[in-house]
Protein backbone atom coordinates (compact mmCIF):
# COMPACT_ATOMS: atom_id res chain seq x y z
CA UNK A 1 0.00 0.00 0.00
CA UNK A 2 1.31 3.44 -0.97
CA UNK A 3 1.66 6.00 1.80
CA UNK A 4 0.82 9.70 1.64
CA UNK A 5 1.44 12.41 4.21
CA UNK A 6 -0.75 15.51 3.91
CA UNK A 7 -0.07 18.79 5.67
CA UNK A 8 -1.50 22.28 5.91
CA UNK A 9 -3.15 24.33 8.60
CA UNK A 10 -3.89 27.62 10.26
CA UNK A 11 -7.26 28.15 8.55
CA UNK A 12 -9.92 25.84 7.13
CA UNK A 13 -8.83 26.91 3.64
CA UNK A 14 -5.56 25.05 4.20
CA UNK A 15 -7.39 21.87 5.20
CA UNK A 16 -10.68 21.42 3.33
CA UNK A 17 -9.07 20.88 -0.12
CA UNK A 18 -7.10 18.01 1.44
CA UNK A 19 -10.31 16.58 2.87
CA UNK A 20 -11.96 16.86 -0.55
CA UNK A 21 -9.39 14.45 -2.00
CA UNK A 22 -9.64 11.78 0.71
CA UNK A 23 -12.36 9.60 -0.87
CA UNK A 24 -10.51 9.44 -4.20
CA UNK A 25 -7.14 8.75 -2.59
CA UNK A 26 -8.58 6.01 -0.39
CA UNK A 27 -10.15 4.46 -3.45
CA UNK A 28 -6.71 4.49 -5.08
CA UNK A 29 -5.36 2.47 -2.17
CA UNK A 30 -3.42 5.13 -0.27
CA UNK A 31 -2.67 4.92 3.42
CA UNK A 32 -3.01 8.55 4.50
CA UNK A 33 -1.52 10.43 7.45
CA UNK A 34 -1.78 14.11 8.40
CA UNK A 35 0.75 16.39 10.08
CA UNK A 36 -0.53 19.65 11.53
CA UNK A 37 -0.32 21.85 14.60
CA UNK A 38 -1.04 20.53 18.08
CA UNK A 39 -4.40 22.24 18.46
CA UNK A 40 -5.20 24.12 15.22
CA UNK A 41 -8.52 23.98 13.39
CA UNK A 42 -7.07 21.28 11.15
CA UNK A 43 -6.85 18.75 14.00
CA UNK A 44 -10.60 18.32 14.56
CA UNK A 45 -11.41 18.49 10.84
CA UNK A 46 -8.90 15.75 10.01
CA UNK A 47 -9.68 13.52 12.98
CA UNK A 48 -13.39 13.76 12.11
CA UNK A 49 -12.44 12.56 8.63
CA UNK A 50 -10.87 9.43 10.14
CA UNK A 51 -7.26 10.18 9.21
CA UNK A 52 -4.40 9.51 11.69
CA UNK A 53 -3.20 12.91 12.91
CA UNK A 54 0.22 13.95 14.21
CA UNK A 55 0.72 17.33 15.87
CA UNK A 56 4.07 19.11 15.73
CA UNK A 57 5.52 22.33 17.06
CA UNK A 58 5.22 25.29 14.69
CA UNK A 59 5.77 29.01 14.63
CA UNK A 60 4.06 31.66 12.57
CA UNK A 61 6.17 33.41 9.96
CA UNK A 62 5.24 37.05 10.44
CA UNK A 63 6.01 39.94 8.10
CA UNK A 64 5.54 42.46 10.90
CA UNK A 65 7.33 43.14 14.19
CA UNK A 66 6.34 40.90 17.07
CA UNK A 67 8.24 39.65 20.08
CA UNK A 68 7.17 36.15 19.06
CA UNK A 69 9.34 36.52 15.95
CA UNK A 70 12.26 35.87 18.30
CA UNK A 71 10.85 32.66 19.81
CA UNK A 72 8.91 31.13 16.94
CA UNK A 73 12.00 30.17 14.87
CA UNK A 74 12.91 27.78 17.71
CA UNK A 75 9.42 26.26 17.47
CA UNK A 76 9.94 25.79 13.73
CA UNK A 77 13.29 24.07 14.38
CA UNK A 78 11.60 21.78 16.93
CA UNK A 79 8.84 21.07 14.41
CA UNK A 80 11.44 20.23 11.76
CA UNK A 81 13.03 17.67 14.07
CA UNK A 82 9.63 16.18 14.90
CA UNK A 83 8.69 16.05 11.21
CA UNK A 84 11.97 14.32 10.34
CA UNK A 85 11.23 11.68 12.97
CA UNK A 86 7.73 11.21 11.53
CA UNK A 87 9.11 10.86 8.00
CA UNK A 88 11.37 8.08 9.23
CA UNK A 89 8.52 6.42 11.11
CA UNK A 90 5.80 6.73 8.45
CA UNK A 91 8.03 6.37 5.37
CA UNK A 92 5.61 8.09 2.95
CA UNK A 93 6.00 7.77 -0.81
CA UNK A 94 5.00 11.42 -1.26
CA UNK A 95 4.01 14.50 0.77
CA UNK A 96 1.18 16.83 -0.29
CA UNK A 97 1.22 20.32 1.22
CA UNK A 98 -1.67 22.79 1.16
CA UNK A 99 0.37 25.51 2.83
CA UNK A 100 0.12 27.41 6.07
CA UNK A 101 2.98 27.92 8.48
CA UNK A 102 2.84 24.36 9.88
CA UNK A 103 3.67 22.97 6.43
CA UNK A 104 7.17 24.50 6.35
CA UNK A 105 8.94 22.07 8.74
CA UNK A 106 7.08 19.15 7.14
CA UNK A 107 8.18 20.06 3.61
CA UNK A 108 11.76 20.71 4.70
CA UNK A 109 11.88 17.41 6.58
CA UNK A 110 10.51 15.51 3.57
CA UNK A 111 13.11 17.09 1.29
CA UNK A 112 15.85 16.22 3.79
CA UNK A 113 14.69 12.58 3.65
CA UNK A 114 14.54 12.68 -0.19
CA UNK A 115 10.76 12.27 -0.19
CA UNK A 116 9.02 14.04 -3.10
CA UNK A 117 6.75 16.96 -2.24
CA UNK A 118 3.76 18.36 -4.12
CA UNK A 119 2.67 21.86 -3.09
CA UNK A 120 -0.67 23.51 -3.79
CA UNK A 121 -0.73 27.32 -4.01
CA UNK A 122 -4.29 28.67 -4.02
CA UNK A 123 -3.59 32.39 -4.26
CA UNK A 124 -2.35 34.33 -7.22
CA UNK A 125 0.94 34.99 -5.42
CA UNK A 126 2.57 32.52 -3.00
CA UNK A 127 2.40 33.10 0.73
CA UNK A 128 5.56 33.27 2.81
CA UNK A 129 5.26 29.63 3.94
CA UNK A 130 5.00 28.39 0.37
CA UNK A 131 7.80 30.70 -0.78
CA UNK A 132 10.11 28.96 1.68
CA UNK A 133 8.84 25.51 0.68
CA UNK A 134 8.73 25.97 -3.11
CA UNK A 135 12.42 25.30 -3.81
CA UNK A 136 11.93 21.85 -2.26
CA UNK A 137 8.85 21.01 -4.34
CA UNK A 138 8.86 18.27 -6.95
CA UNK A 139 5.61 19.64 -8.43
CA UNK A 140 3.50 22.75 -7.83
CA UNK A 141 -0.29 23.00 -8.23
CA UNK A 142 -1.86 26.42 -8.88
CA UNK A 143 -5.29 28.00 -9.06
CA UNK A 144 -4.37 30.80 -11.45
CA UNK A 145 -2.46 30.69 -14.76
CA UNK A 146 -0.63 33.86 -13.66
CA UNK A 147 0.90 31.90 -10.78
CA UNK A 148 2.13 29.05 -12.98
CA UNK A 149 3.94 31.51 -15.23
CA UNK A 150 6.36 32.29 -12.40
CA UNK A 151 7.84 28.78 -12.39
CA UNK A 152 10.14 26.89 -14.75
CA UNK A 153 8.35 24.94 -17.47
CA UNK A 154 7.10 21.55 -16.31
CA UNK A 155 7.12 22.35 -12.59
CA UNK A 156 3.76 24.09 -12.13
CA UNK A 157 0.34 22.87 -13.28
CA UNK A 158 -2.91 24.85 -13.19
CA UNK A 159 -5.15 22.40 -11.34
CA UNK A 160 -7.80 24.50 -9.63
CA UNK A 161 -8.79 23.79 -6.04
CA UNK A 162 -10.35 20.49 -4.87
CA UNK A 163 -13.95 21.12 -3.84
CA UNK A 164 -15.72 18.91 -1.31
CA UNK A 165 -18.41 17.03 -3.23
CA UNK A 166 -20.81 17.17 -0.29
CA UNK A 167 -21.14 20.94 -0.82
CA UNK A 168 -23.18 20.20 -3.96
CA UNK A 169 -25.65 18.00 -2.10
CA UNK A 170 -27.43 20.55 0.11
CA UNK A 171 -31.10 21.45 -0.07
CA UNK A 172 -32.81 24.78 0.76
CA UNK A 173 -35.47 22.94 2.76
CA UNK A 174 -32.89 21.46 5.13
CA UNK A 175 -31.23 24.87 5.37
CA UNK A 176 -34.53 26.47 6.43
CA UNK A 177 -35.06 23.74 9.03
CA UNK A 178 -31.52 24.02 10.41
CA UNK A 179 -31.84 27.79 10.81
CA UNK A 180 -35.36 27.64 12.21
CA UNK A 181 -36.67 30.15 9.67
CA UNK A 182 -40.46 30.29 9.48
CA UNK A 183 -40.81 32.69 6.58
CA UNK A 184 -39.27 31.95 3.18
CA UNK A 185 -37.52 35.12 2.01
CA UNK A 186 -34.37 35.98 0.03
CA UNK A 187 -31.44 34.80 2.14
CA UNK A 188 -28.03 36.35 2.77
CA UNK A 189 -25.24 34.06 4.04
CA UNK A 190 -22.25 35.72 5.72
CA UNK A 191 -18.93 33.86 6.01
CA UNK A 192 -15.97 35.74 7.45
CA UNK A 193 -13.50 32.88 7.15
CA UNK A 194 -12.96 29.97 9.54
CA UNK A 195 -11.45 32.24 12.19
CA UNK A 196 -14.01 34.99 11.62
CA UNK A 197 -13.60 38.68 10.81
CA UNK A 198 -14.30 41.50 13.25
CA UNK A 199 -14.67 43.97 10.35
CA UNK A 200 -17.18 41.85 8.44
CA UNK A 201 -19.10 40.87 11.59
CA UNK A 202 -19.33 44.48 12.75
CA UNK A 203 -20.54 45.72 9.36
CA UNK A 204 -23.21 43.02 9.20
CA UNK A 205 -24.44 43.72 12.73
CA UNK A 206 -24.62 47.45 11.98
CA UNK A 207 -26.69 46.75 8.86
CA UNK A 208 -28.71 43.92 10.38
CA UNK A 209 -31.99 45.65 11.25
CA UNK A 210 -32.26 47.16 7.77
CA UNK A 211 -31.32 43.90 6.05
CA UNK A 212 -33.92 41.98 8.05
CA UNK A 213 -36.73 44.07 6.57
CA UNK A 214 -36.20 42.19 3.29
CA UNK A 215 -33.89 39.22 3.87
CA UNK A 216 -33.24 36.32 6.16
CA UNK A 217 -29.62 36.48 7.34
CA UNK A 218 -27.39 33.51 8.22
CA UNK A 219 -24.20 34.66 9.91
CA UNK A 220 -21.18 32.39 10.45
CA UNK A 221 -19.14 34.57 12.78
CA UNK A 222 -16.03 32.51 13.58
CA UNK A 223 -15.04 30.73 16.77
CA UNK A 224 -16.04 32.66 19.93
CA UNK A 225 -17.14 35.68 17.84
CA UNK A 226 -20.94 35.47 18.04
CA UNK A 227 -22.88 38.29 19.72
CA UNK A 228 -25.53 36.94 22.08
CA UNK A 229 -27.34 40.28 22.12
CA UNK A 230 -28.38 39.65 18.51
CA UNK A 231 -30.03 36.31 19.26
CA UNK A 232 -33.80 36.18 18.91
CA UNK A 233 -34.11 38.61 16.02
CA UNK A 234 -36.70 37.14 13.60
CA UNK A 235 -35.00 36.05 10.38
CA UNK A 236 -31.48 36.10 11.84
CA UNK A 237 -29.36 33.21 13.05
CA UNK A 238 -25.67 33.11 13.95
CA UNK A 239 -23.13 30.32 14.35
CA UNK A 240 -19.47 30.26 15.25
CA UNK A 241 -18.76 27.46 12.76
CA UNK A 242 -20.84 25.15 10.58
CA UNK A 243 -19.66 21.83 9.20
CA UNK A 244 -22.07 19.20 7.82
CA UNK A 245 -24.96 21.64 7.39
CA UNK A 246 -22.91 24.13 5.33
CA UNK A 247 -24.08 22.55 2.06
CA UNK A 248 -27.70 23.24 3.02
CA UNK A 249 -26.89 26.85 3.92
CA UNK A 250 -25.19 27.33 0.55
CA UNK A 251 -28.23 25.85 -1.19
CA UNK A 252 -30.54 28.23 0.68
CA UNK A 253 -28.50 31.39 0.13
CA UNK A 254 -29.28 33.88 -2.66
CA UNK A 255 -26.36 36.20 -1.86
CA UNK A 256 -23.16 35.36 0.00
CA UNK A 257 -20.92 37.87 1.79
CA UNK A 258 -17.43 36.44 2.17
CA UNK A 259 -13.77 37.13 2.65
CA UNK A 260 -11.73 36.46 -0.49
CA UNK A 261 -9.54 33.53 0.48
CA UNK A 262 -8.82 31.44 -2.61
CA UNK A 263 -10.49 28.29 -1.35
CA UNK A 264 -13.65 30.14 -0.32
CA UNK A 265 -14.09 31.95 -3.63
CA UNK A 266 -13.44 28.78 -5.63
CA UNK A 267 -16.27 27.11 -3.71
CA UNK A 268 -18.57 30.05 -4.49
CA UNK A 269 -17.67 29.81 -8.17
CA UNK A 270 -18.23 26.06 -8.30
CA UNK A 271 -21.61 26.47 -6.58
CA UNK A 272 -22.57 29.42 -8.85
CA UNK A 273 -23.40 31.64 -5.88
CA UNK A 274 -23.71 35.43 -6.41
CA UNK A 275 -21.40 37.02 -3.89
CA UNK A 276 -19.93 40.11 -2.29
CA UNK A 277 -16.24 39.79 -1.49
CA UNK A 278 -14.62 41.83 1.29
CA UNK A 279 -10.91 41.01 0.98
CA UNK A 280 -8.52 41.25 3.90
CA UNK A 281 -6.86 44.65 3.66
CA UNK A 282 -3.22 45.23 2.78
CA UNK A 283 -2.70 46.63 6.26
CA UNK A 284 -3.41 43.15 7.64
CA UNK A 285 -2.00 40.94 4.88
CA UNK A 286 0.23 40.73 1.83
CA UNK A 287 -2.72 41.67 -0.39
CA UNK A 288 -3.42 38.21 -1.81
CA UNK A 289 -7.15 38.40 -1.08
CA UNK A 290 -7.37 41.73 -2.91
CA UNK A 291 -5.79 40.16 -6.02
CA UNK A 292 -8.13 37.17 -5.77
CA UNK A 293 -11.19 39.40 -5.41
CA UNK A 294 -10.29 41.73 -8.26
CA UNK A 295 -9.70 38.75 -10.55
CA UNK A 296 -13.20 37.46 -9.76
CA UNK A 297 -14.70 40.93 -10.14
CA UNK A 298 -13.06 41.35 -13.55
CA UNK A 299 -14.56 38.02 -14.66
CA UNK A 300 -18.02 39.14 -13.56
CA UNK A 301 -18.29 36.61 -10.73
CA UNK A 302 -18.30 38.97 -7.73
CA UNK A 303 -19.01 42.40 -6.31
CA UNK A 304 -16.02 43.68 -4.32
CA UNK A 305 -15.96 46.04 -1.34
CA UNK A 306 -12.55 47.07 -0.01
CA UNK A 307 -12.46 46.85 3.77
CA UNK A 308 -11.53 50.54 3.99
CA UNK A 309 -14.76 51.39 2.11
CA UNK A 310 -17.01 49.12 4.18
CA UNK A 311 -19.88 51.08 5.70
CA UNK A 312 -23.45 50.19 6.56
CA UNK A 313 -24.87 51.93 3.50
CA UNK A 314 -22.24 50.49 1.15
CA UNK A 315 -22.92 46.96 2.39
CA UNK A 316 -26.70 47.26 2.16
CA UNK A 317 -26.52 48.78 -1.33
CA UNK A 318 -24.21 45.95 -2.43
CA UNK A 319 -26.60 43.29 -1.13
CA UNK A 320 -29.52 44.88 -3.00
CA UNK A 321 -27.45 45.21 -6.18
CA UNK A 322 -26.16 41.64 -6.20
CA UNK A 323 -29.58 40.21 -5.39
CA UNK A 324 -31.24 42.19 -8.19
CA UNK A 325 -28.51 41.14 -10.65
CA UNK A 326 -28.07 37.60 -9.35
CA UNK A 327 -28.98 36.01 -12.68
CA UNK A 328 -26.22 38.03 -14.38
CA UNK A 329 -23.63 36.77 -11.89
CA UNK A 330 -24.84 33.18 -12.24
CA UNK A 331 -24.65 33.44 -16.03
CA UNK A 332 -21.05 34.73 -15.88
CA UNK A 333 -20.03 31.94 -13.53
CA UNK A 334 -21.71 29.29 -15.68
CA UNK A 335 -19.29 30.05 -18.54
CA UNK A 336 -16.17 29.26 -16.56
CA UNK A 337 -14.24 26.19 -17.66
CA UNK A 338 -13.71 24.40 -14.37
CA UNK A 339 -10.97 21.87 -13.95
CA UNK A 340 -11.48 18.56 -12.20
CA UNK A 341 -8.93 19.44 -9.52
CA UNK A 342 -9.45 16.25 -7.52
CA UNK A 343 -8.66 14.03 -10.51
CA UNK A 344 -5.73 16.14 -11.71
CA UNK A 345 -4.04 16.33 -8.31
CA UNK A 346 -4.66 12.75 -7.22
CA UNK A 347 -3.28 11.49 -10.54
CA UNK A 348 -0.25 13.72 -10.03
CA UNK A 349 0.25 12.26 -6.54
CA UNK A 350 0.02 8.77 -8.01
CA UNK A 351 2.43 9.61 -10.81
CA UNK A 352 5.02 11.01 -8.42
CA UNK A 353 4.66 8.13 -5.96
CA UNK A 354 5.18 5.63 -8.79
CA UNK A 355 8.31 7.29 -10.18
CA UNK A 356 11.63 5.44 -9.78
CA UNK A 357 13.46 6.48 -6.59
CA UNK A 358 16.24 8.24 -8.49
CA UNK A 359 13.74 10.47 -10.29
CA UNK A 360 11.64 11.01 -7.18
CA UNK A 361 14.57 12.30 -5.21
CA UNK A 362 15.80 14.73 -7.79
CA UNK A 363 15.39 18.17 -6.25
Amino acid sequence: MKKLVMTGGGTAGHVTPNIAMLPRLRGMGYEIYYIGTYDGIERKLIEDAGVPYYGISSGKLRRYFSMRNFSDPFRVIKGFRQAKKLMKELQPDVVFSKGGFVSVPVVLAAAKKKIPVIIHESDMTPGLANKIALPKATRVCCNFPETAENFPEGVATVTGTPIRQELFMGTPEKGMEFCGFKEKRPTVLVIGGSTGSAAVNGAVWNALDRLLTEYNVIHICGKDKTDESKNGKPGYVQFDYVKQELADLFALADVIISRAGANAICELLALRKPNILIPLSKAQSRGDQILNARSFEKSGYSKVIEEEDLTTDVLIDAVHEVFEKKDTYIEAMSHTKEKDAITIITEMIDEVSNEPPAKKRKQ
